[in-house]
């Protein structure tokens, strides 16, 4: 209420705030030299293959009028001019797939209009962007960003499972239609008599299925047990855009016999065809757009603002989590409103809008934690190995090191750091007895666990890897010979690659576990709800959650209505605030749908053949530990698929683990 007595008070303390720091943000960038170039990289490949990937779908959707030259202007755009008078610079932005369900659905609707049509499509659209950039500048001067606490975990990950879903419909769409002639297609070439359709088919069945299991694999390559670390980590971060380039070489060999066309690859006009420069004057056709029309645009208008408010913000809260430890300050107000004029600028182009997304934006946030965690370790190595030489006491070399800290953290709150670095000094001095003599030295190999999580606040990668985006645009010539199975394929691989994480996905696959084999849940890392709440209130839970989602998710296919997809999300949050809390306990419902991705270390059981003294380990026992030059596998440990930073506590109390186990599930 105190923004709707006080408009703009939200953006002028976002302004404020950011302007303090603002030069710090290009300062930390440029500090960091050639090292910044590794986030940067890994931003850009995950930023730009799904941006390819719609723009293919786009295409496919809108009947030509749109095309991944567009989806790829659209993220450069946005991303180089949020890079710059963004209010948080850790924010990556890119057309997703709302937008491009959005997008299908006002192009449906507008080719089955006589006054509108294809020609005047993107005219309308216009009109769209016009109204949606309205009510987000508006959302930004009332302060609405107050109550997006209210969008819960049941919410979002409602939401992330019908993304999920509807990328693995589009995949199956995708490689259905490898068997078939494509529509407005000339029927004359050799491509597509029957035989050759099948053979096209079968090889876009290989190339996807292909792509989703190496791609699978290789984003999981820092568990692997081969390899060194820096080895594994370059193909876990590069390794999916590397499959989608080996399956692209591979296209090309297949025999000379077999026509041009086969496999198909990916059809875009080139950004200097007459197809793609038509879109910079869309603003001349929008007065051709009727009347009745241009009103009619404020109800898709309502929905994408309303996903585009919800989207951005939530990716932008995920960015900028607590356990990340940033210090400067959100400005949830400010980007909305240059979300809002942002919106604005791509419909007058006659491009589809870019936002904010997941789960690129807090992994962009974690690829830079590990770059100044690297920094910071290697210093305070320094700093003990000098100390060693000098034969200083476990309590000096702790002092320096708390000093190298403070220095390379830049902050002036030295209690809050040495509050964060009480576990740090606890190992060093564990050796050292009460009267100063020391029993053994510090290893400084051993640093990595007790470093507090850092994060390099710079706005330098998120321009650099949107200039990538934009010469991206340039290298169309390259991008088409991608066939158009491989990303059916990876439409399918960020569908199943979402799912770990999420907890709705978690409770349904719970759903269909024996009673008698619950216990093996416990075994390993779980989601604290697992123990604290009784297994009849979780399947309660997910069932409600299983039937509004297919609830959603029915609303997708009804053909003109299907753009009101948003709306039972919006309503959610009505259920959520008054019908839930009476169905299901407080306390069962905070851990149903906490706010934080909560979870609990297994107790493994170990062999019967094993003896006491075979499990016991002394305290002080020293195991051979690898040194982790790639502090990305200790925080790729620690995050879901959608960038959630998970909090690992110990288990609960033995009578509360009880409750999966049979015993306890037949007794409720």
């Amino acid at each position: 209420m105190k923004y709707l007595k006080a408009p703009f008070r939200g953006i002028n303390s976002d302004v404020q705030g950011r302007l303090q720091c603002y030069k710090q943000d290009w300062v930390g960038g440029w500090r960091s030299g050639f090292g910044i170039l590794a986030p940067t990289t890994y931003i850009f490949f995950a930023s730009a293959l799904p941006v390819i990937a719609f723009g293919e779908q786009l295409n496919r959707d809108t009947g030509g009028s749109l095309s991944t030259v567009e989806t790829l202007a659209s993220t450069a755009i946005c991303g180089i001019i949020h890079s710059i008078f963004g209010g948080q610079p850790l924010l990556i932005l890119g057309v997703a797939e709302p937008t491009v369900i959005m997008y299908s659905y006002l192009y449906d609707f507008a080719k089955k209009r006589e006054d509108l049509g294809q020609k005047l499509f993107l005219a309308w659209t216009g009109w769209v962007c016009v109204w949606t950039a309205l009510m987000l500048i508006l959302l930004a001067i009332f302060g609405a960003c107050a109550i997006i606490n209210r969008f819960t975990r049941v919410a979002g990950e409602l939401f992330g499972m019908l993304i999920s879903v509807l990328f693995i419909q589009e995949a199956i769409k995708g490689i259905v239609s490898e068997f078939r002639i494509p529509e407005n297609e000339n029927l004359n070439p050799e491509s597509y008599q029957f035989q050759w359709r099948y053979v096209n088919g079968l090889l876009g069945f290989i190339f996807s299925f292909g792509l989703i299991y190496t791609a699978l694999k290789s984003r999981r390559a820092r568990s692997w047990w081969y390899g060194t670390g820096l080895s594994r980590s370059f193909i876990a971060d590069y390794g999916v855009p590397l499959m989608v380039v080996i399956w692209t070489a591979l296209s090309f060999s297949v025999p000379g016999k077999v026509p041009v066309g086969v496999p198909r690859r990916l059809f875009s006009p080139l950004p200097w065809d007459s197809e793609s420069l038509h879109h910079w004057t869309v603003i001349k056709d929008m007065l051709k757009v009727p009347v009745a029309y241009v009103f009619a645009a404020l109800i898709p208008a309502l929905m994408i603002a309303g996903l585009y408010f919800f989207d951005h913000s939530v990716a932008s809260q995920l960015a900028q989590q607590k356990e990340f430890n940033l210090k400067k300050p959100s400005a949830y107000h400010y980007d909305i409103l240059l979300l809002g004029f942002m919106t604005l600028l791509c419909g007058l182009l006659g491009l589809p809008p870019s936002n904010g997304v997941l789960p690129q934006s807090p992994m962009h946030t974690k690829s830079l934690a590990v770059l100044k965690r690297q920094l910071i370790r290697r210093k305070m190595k320094e700093s003990i190995k000098e100390s060693i030489k000098r034969k200083a006491s476990n309590s000096e070399i702790y002092g320096k090191m708390q000093e190298v800290f403070i220095e390379m953290d830049h902050t002036t709150d030295e209690h809050g750091v040495v509050k964060e670095l009480e576990s740090l000094k606890n190992a060093v001095m564990k050796d050292e007895n009460k009267d100063g003599n020391q029993k053994s030295e510090f290893d400084p190999e051993h640093i990595d666990a007790y470093l507090p999580v850092r994060v390099n606040e710079q706005r330098l990668s998120n321009l650099l890897q949107s200039l990538l985006v934009a010469v991206s645009v340039f290298a169309m010539p390259l991008i088409k010979q991608i066939p158009t199975s491989v990303l059916w394929g990876y439409f399918a691989y960020m569908a199943i690659d979402s799912l770990p994480g999420n907890q709705f996905w978690e409770r349904i696959l719970l759903l269909f576990i024996t009673p008698g084999r619950r216990y093996k849940v416990l075994e390993a890392f779980h989601a604290s709800f697992v123990e604290s709440v009784p297994f009849k209130y979780i399947a309660a839970f997910t069932l409600f959650q299983l039937v509004y989602f297919l609830l959603c998710f029915g609303i997708t296919w009804i053909p003109i209505a299907g753009i009101l997809f948003p709306l039972p999300f919006f309503i959610l949050i009505l259920i959520r605030q008054h019908i839930l809390p009476k169905l299901f306990h407080p306390h069962h419902l905070q851990e149903l749908d906490a706010a934080e991705y909560e979870e609990i270390a297994g107790a493994p059981r170990h062999s019967v053949s094993l003896s006491f003294a075979e499990m016991e380990e002394p305290e002080d026992a020293e195991t051979p530990t690898e040194s982790r030059d790639d502090d990305a596998e200790i925080l790729d440990e620690l995050t879901t698929s959608r960038g959630e930073l998970k909090v690992r506590s110990s288990s609960f109390h033995d009578e509360r683990i009880l409750q999966v186990h049979p015993e306890s599930s037949n007794s409720e």
